[in-house]
């Protein structure tokens, strides 16, 4: 706020800071925050938006949508699931079409917390629960 203030009054060839270059400051700050934050979905300001690059709402659904990997993974055992059986199996659960790119940050996610371990590539890819987590 400090600093852009005092380029307010610098651009006003001002040597002083007056109050007027604190407002505009003020307005620059809040309309940036509002333009970068507010989630296109829910139409909101998300600070976590500007954190995540993820809004609240997809936040949550991402959450859901780990939560029931695990799920369907814990029926299936210690063998795992193909890739693409749990990408059916969650389509078949949800009314809303599962976005392929969605599932691969859930799965990206879920195996960075030590959760899951994706075995082989491409159409041959399977999904274990890791052991003990």
């Amino acid at each position: 706020m400090i600093r852009l203030s005092e380029a307010h009054a610098r651009m006003r060839f001002s040597s002083l800071v007056e109050f007027d270059d604190v407002k505009e400051a003020y307005r620059l700050m809040r309309d940036a925050i509002r333009t970068s934050a507010t989630d296109p979905k829910t139409g909101k300001i998300d600070m976590g938006l500007l954190d995540s690059g993820v809004g609240q709402q997809e936040r949550k659904l991402r959450g859901d949508m780990g939560k029931e990997v695990l799920n369907i993974l814990d029926v299936a055992g210690n063998r795992g699931t193909k890739w693409v059986d749990v990408l059916r199996q969650l389509e078949g659960q949800s009314s809303v079409r599962i976005n392929t790119a969605e599932f691969g940050e859930v799965i990206k996610a879920l195996e960075r917390e030590g959760l899951v371990k994706v075995v082989g590539e491409r159409d041959r890819r399977t999904i274990r629960r890791v052991e003990g987590a």
